[in-house]
């Protein structure tokens, strides 16, 4: 095989091929090259956060909600944990299927402390397949409302880091359109989202901004940044989460304002959680 630079030292070849990141003769094409810098870009934000968890447990559990074909689990088990004597990689998806071909390729590569579970949001925060306490939640590209179904999963298995890439948020912008004329009479604000792109786009920036209160409603400190430069990919808002016990003493308040303020009060039982 070619010497290939972006490779990491012990980084499983065979995974690489399986995830079609490297081709069966072992190469790296352009589109490929694209996907693994934006994984290793993920994994550089998660290993610290991993190693703070080591420090306090040697045994640390990562759990990947709605893992689909289980892409990041894997990196990151092959990268972080498969050094380690202890310690898990949890893969929760809900088509069956997948969760199939992941066990299968997991038995494949002996990746012997990574198990996935065919379990739907509300099973997984109660099935004794799951440990109580988990350290970090991870969610990347989780569609829609899938986001907020890992961090209900975060927040009711105590995660101490949770780090969400979220996508295609259209629950919001849809209350927000069926809403459109009567809030236009309410609030002068309704203009931002009176035309049906920026309905689209605000509905998405709203949804992560209720997401972080959210979470700090519920005792995280929450850092938002860029996971990748704009060129490589527009769904690009990270989100990290971090348990400290100190929840924001506003931050209730402010949801609660906001969902008044922007006619989404029938949207409170996705933002305001049942142990804030």
């Amino acid at each position: 095989m070619q010497n290939i630079p972006e490779i990491k030292p012990n980084q499983s070849i065979e995974l690489l091929k399986a995830l079609h990141i490297l081709t069966r003769d072992g190469k790296l094409n352009q589109d490929s090259r694209r996907k693994l810098k934006q994984v290793y870009h993920l994994v550089n934000f998660i290993e610290p956060l991993f190693n703070d968890v080591l420090t306090h447990n040697p045994s640390p559990v990562l759990v990947d909600h709605g893992a689909g074909k289980s892409y990041l689990g894997f990196i990151l088990y092959d990268l972080l944990l498969k050094q380690l004597s202890t310690g898990e990689v949890i893969g929760i998806e809900t088509r069956a299927e997948l969760v199939e071909k992941s066990k299968n390729l997991a038995q494949e590569l002996g990746f012997s402390r990574m198990r996935f579970e065919h379990l739907t949001v509300e099973q997984s925060t109660t099935s004794n397949a799951i440990p109580a306490k988990v350290d970090i939640v991870t969610a990347l590209h989780a569609c829609n409302t899938a986001t907020d179904d890992a961090i209900q999963f975060g927040l009711k298995k105590q995660a101490k880091y949770m780090v969400l890439v979220p996508c295609c948020q259209a629950e919001v912008a849809e209350v927000l359109r069926q809403h459109k004329n009567e809030s236009l009479g309410k609030t002068p604000l309704s203009e931002i989202w009176r035309h049906p792109i920026h309905t689209r786009e605000f509905g998405s920036q709203i949804t992560n901004v209720l997401r972080c209160l959210q979470l700090e409603a519920s005792g995280y400190s929450v850092t938002v940044t860029e996971l990748v430069g704009w060129e490589h990919s527009m769904k690009n808002e990270l989100i990290i989460a971090k348990y400290t016990g100190q929840p924001r003493k506003n931050a209730q308040q402010r949801i609660e304002a906001i969902l008044h303020e922007f006619n989404l009060e029938e949207m409170r039982h996705r933002f305001v959680s049942s142990n804030i």
